[in-house]
């Protein structure tokens, strides 16, 4: 049986992670004619989202967020916290502690960065660098109402068991589109979100 504590986890991704370098995915791993990606490399919006491992013994947790129904993109949909770097950032480190504190209410001083996966590319252009890091219970989280509905937390076991990836279809501005979906429970965990962890199944436990 597969260890999915938490240190297994931080062992896992430094060794993965050290020395190399990640190329970069995205939606267009599904979708290559959906888009030409190296045209629009000076056109991408950059963001960062956390990757928060939460010890929980045996079998830790992903955090993850609902988005608000009223948000200009992504509305209502599973989020790592994250969003955009700024101009004020030092990197997509800082802009992904900053938007997580922001928009959960996680205290940095919990967290330990581990290294991130590389650039993923979304349809909607923006180039996003997960961040993955460990974080120390006990969390006491509060949702930003402005732009989070929910925080809530996912078996790492369950999401890195390529049995619960699910590749979907769907017509996007009149092309067929091809994602990853994973439900859980009541909540359906797909697009950008279900494809960054495909990804860290592939970088960490493939």
């Amino acid at each position: 049986m597969a260890d999915f504590t938490a240190e297994n986890f931080r062992v896992r991704a430094l060794d993965r992670l050290a020395g190399s370098v990640n190329e970069p995915t995205g939606d267009h791993i599904l979708n290559p004619d959906l888009v030409d990606y190296g045209e629009q490399l000076d056109r991408v919006k950059d963001a960062a989202v956390l990757i928060g491992i939460v010890d929980r013994g045996p079998d830790t947790s992903i955090i993850l967020t609902q988005r608000t129904a009223h948000l200009r993109s992504h509305a209502g949909q599973i989020a790592f916290p994250g969003g955009k770097i700024d101009e004020e950032d030092k990197g997509p480190v800082e802009a992904a502690l900053r938007e997580a504190h922001e928009e959960v209410g996680l205290d940095a001083d919990q967290v330990e960065i581990l290294g991130d996966l590389g650039d993923y590319y979304s349809g909607s252009g923006y180039r996003i660098v997960p961040v993955l890091a460990t974080v120390r219970p006990p969390l006491i989280l509060s949702p930003n109402p402005a732009e989070v509905d929910e925080v809530f937390e996912v078996p790492l076991s369950f999401l890195m068991n390529p049995e619960n990836h699910h590749k979907k279809s769907g017509v996007f501005r009149g092309q067929t589109r091809y994602y990853y979906s994973m439900p859980f429970q009541q909540r359906n965990i797909w697009g950008v979100t279900a494809g960054i962890l495909r990804v860290l199944y592939d970088r960490i436990y493939a």
